[in-house]
């Protein structure tokens, strides 16, 4: 009789506030858990940056935390795979060391370029039809061109979080397919790279500076390098697998891996990840991304700029209101929640960072309006709470308009760890929401997706449908929707008559400081990652 041998997998989550680590076994069954926070940096309106080294410190120390925690010989972690925000640009010297600090996926200085894009009308914009997202990697790298041209000419490699935080484990530069294809235009189906789209915007030879190693998530990359596996706790013999963008490898994490499955995914920022095998173009929708995360399927994409990160910002700023106790957090929510549905005519809009979609519109703000002295800082925070969901419900409606029918969700994420806060999601679109049991889905999908990676499984899909299970179901209360609607008519009349206003705005600080702040002409010291092989 055979004797089976344990295994057991680290996914690592590389998140918009911090790395987090998850290890599990081959069933789903969740052994350690450990985070570590890293700041984010906000030179000027709209721009965000981080420092790669940042992250992988710590991402090593939540990944050695988590498997001292864990208790577990490290010869029987046999795979580690990680995840990171999208669009986050890294741009690498020829040593592959970072020659300006990370520009954020949230960053939004890009627009001008993004615009000029869409503009060209090429083929390769089929899956952004109303607009390109000032948020992902292509005008980001044009800006950079146009802006900072000494930092283009020394930056020999582009890449993703992902890719940067698998260049610390293994030494190898790779790209992620599934990063590549939802974020910089590469289409496998349709030959590849854009070539002629990247000639017209001024950036014809740019794919000499991708990396030519693409993998699909889940595919293996190598063991683990020996500097890396001493840093973290682990094994020499520790296979790296490729992961992806954070929320899409959390669609693995919340086994929304077939056909008329939707991920719903909330943190600082949210996501509706509807799972489809129809190759069908939304307006305002992002999509449909081919085999980006199952092979021969399709994901649509609807995502918020700004919805976890409003709380934060209110939280930080304001969260002293609700009180001096040790979790202010639940004390500022609690006070919300006491106020009527509607916020007592109060109206806000989420568009802090601007409009992911369906308007595709990174010169929108946030707004507030309908104050009286009546109003309590519980009804601001009430009606950004409304406004947070009305977005999502916003995208829910695109979809629906164009036949994309999303019956149910599966949530994670940061507004899981509060009821009222799901509760208000599913009474604002009409929908039941599932809870899994694991809410941290996307260290979890990691994980899952190593698991792959190391051969424990044949398939996302299959693995996914052995190691994640349900907790409950959150079902909407439709007297509150049909109130909620009311209120949601409110949200899009008043998105429709401030945006002029909102787009005088920005063409008003448009440019203006650029020039103003040195932000990336003296990159962060970091030790160089050499090579271990050629990868190219």
């Amino acid at each position: 009789m055979a004797i089976e041998t344990a295994a057991y997998f680290v996914g690592l989550d590389g998140g918009t506030g911090g790395a987090r680590a998850i290890i599990t076994d081959l069933d789903g069954a969740v052994i350690a858990m450990a985070t570590h926070e890293y700041q984010t940096t906000f030179p000027l309106p709209g721009w965000a940056e981080q420092t790669p080294a940042d992250w992988w410190t710590a991402a090593c120390l939540a990944v050695r935390k988590a498997v001292r925690s864990s208790g577990l010989n490290p010869a029987d972690i046999r795979a580690i795979s990680a995840d990171g925000t999208s669009s986050t640009l890294v741009a690498l010297d020829r040593d592959c060391v970072p020659t300006m600090p990370a520009i954020l996926w949230m960053d939004n200085r890009a627009s001008p370029q993004a615009r000029r894009m869409m503009e060209t009308n090429d083929p390769a914009l089929r899956r952004s039809q109303l607009g390109v997202s000032s948020e992902w990697m292509i005008p980001k790298i044009l800006w950079m061109k146009e802006n900072r041209p000494e930092i283009y000419e020394r930056s020999r490699w582009f890449v993703e979080m992902t890719d940067y935080l698998a260049l610390r484990l293994t030494g190898l530069l790779t790209l992620g397919l599934n990063q590549i294809t939802n974020r910089w235009f590469y289409d496998p189906r349709r030959g590849g790279w854009p070539q002629a789209f990247y000639e017209k915007i001024g950036l014809g030879e740019i794919t000499a500076r991708f990396p030519q190693n693409i993998l699909p998530l889940g595919g293996a990359i190598g063991r683990i390098a020996p500097e890396a596996a001493e840093a973290m706790g682990l094994s020499r013999d520790t296979t790296v697998v490729c992961g992806g963008t954070d929320a899409y490898v959390a669609m693995v994490g919340l086994n929304v891996c077939q056909p008329g499955k939707t991920a719903f995914i909330t943190g600082s920022s949210h996501l509706v990840l509807p799972m489809t095998d129809q190759d069908i173009e939304v307006p305002g929708i992002f999509g449909p991304h081919p085999d980006c995360v199952v092979p021969g399927l399709f994901v649509m994409e609807g995502g918020q700029v700004s919805s976890g990160s409003i709380i934060r910002w209110w939280h930080d700023h304001l969260g002293k209101i609700a009180g001096s106790g040790p979790d202010t957090y639940a004390q500022m929510l609690c006070a919300a929640e006491e106020i009527p549905l509607g916020a007592d005519g109060l109206i806000a809009l989420d568009f802090w960072q601007g409009n992911r979609n369906p308007y595709i519109d990174y010169d929108l703000q946030g707004a507030l309006w309908g104050l009286t002295l009546k109003h309590t800082p519980a009804h601001m925070l009430r009606a950004l709470l409304e406004s947070i969901a009305y977005g999502t419900q916003n995208i829910l409606r695109a979809l629906d308009r164009h036949d994309v029918s999303v019956e149910t969700m599966v949530i994670c994420g940061g507004a899981t760890r509060t009821s009222f806060l799901v509760q208000m999601h599913a009474d604002v679109c009409g929908i039941p929401i599932i809870v899994p049991k694991v809410q941290e889905a996307t260290a979890f999908g990691s994980a899952i997706t190593a698991a792959v990676g190391a051969g424990f499984y044949g398939s996302l899909a299959e693995a996914a449908g052995r190691m994640v299970t349900e907790s409950h179901v959150i079902e909407p209360n439709m007297g509150r929707h049909t109130r909620y609607d009311e209120v949601f008519q409110f949200y899009q009349d008043t998105h429709a008559a401030l945006q002029p206003l909102m787009h005088r705005m920005a063409r008003r600080g448009e440019g203006k400081s650029v020039s103003n702040i040195d932000s990336g002409l003296h990159a962060p010291t970091e030790n160089a990652v050499p090579l271990r092989q050629s990868a190219f």
